[in-house]
């Protein structure tokens, strides 16, 4: 494949990218649809296929800016609190995922909400985007418990995480079970501050 050929493919995958992610942010996954998509993009539909799988993969590309953006927040509130004891920066690492989720709430819920079949799998790639959020939380927390396993870690780490991922998901369900929004910063605070602290056998 020529190098202008691949300028062109590069161009019209950014354009697509582009447009559903635009979409996803304004009006959540379910709009994202491959005819809107072509218009936005100025592209014929079956354009779409010849540099994508499918729209599976459309939104798991997505969802890698929306990770990569998510993982710039946390980078941000952990530069801020850097000399802070390991505590603080994993609550402030809380903090920054619940105002992350609030503001960026479509793009948010689609990172979770994409269904994957077992015949596909999960790309190894978004795997590791996975891992890169999770090792945010492992650096300070291993500080705490210097006593865990990697493996033991790891299953803290992501215990932590669903526990925190669950409040906010309750908070911003906007449901009659739903979190009072300013009830969600101090629940988060108390979550990690009694977990972490409670030396919790594994």
């Amino acid at each position: 494949m020529s190098e202008k050929t691949e300028k062109r493919r590069a161009d019209l995958r950014a354009r697509i990218l582009d447009a559903a992610e635009a979409v996803v942010i304004v009006e959540g996954m379910s709009a994202v649809k491959a005819r809107d998509l072509a218009t936005k993009a100025g592209c014929a539909l079956g354009a779409i296929y010849n540099v994508f799988d499918d729209m599976t993969q459309v939104v798991l590309e997505v969802n890698s800016r929306t990770y990569k953006r998510l993982g710039a927040a946390v980078a941000e509130a952990m530069a801020q609190v850097r000399d802070a004891p390991p505590v603080d920066q994993l609550v402030a690492l809380g903090h920054a995922y619940l105002h992350f989720a609030d503001s960026n709430t479509n793009a948010w819920r689609t990172l979770f909400d994409i269904p994957m079949s077992a015949e596909t799998g999960v790309p190894e790639w978004y795997i590791d985007e996975t891992k890169r959020l999770l090792h945010n939380i492992s650096g300070p927390l291993s500080q705490v418990r210097p006593d865990l396993t990697p493996e033991n870690l790891s299953i803290l780490c992501r215990a932590l995480f669903s526990s925190v991922h669950g409040i906010v998901i309750l908070g911003l369900e906007k449901r009659i079970t739903a979190v009072p929004e300013q009830d969600l910063a101090p629940m988060i605070e108390v979550i990690i501050r009694n977990y972490v602290g409670s030396q919790a056998k594994i």
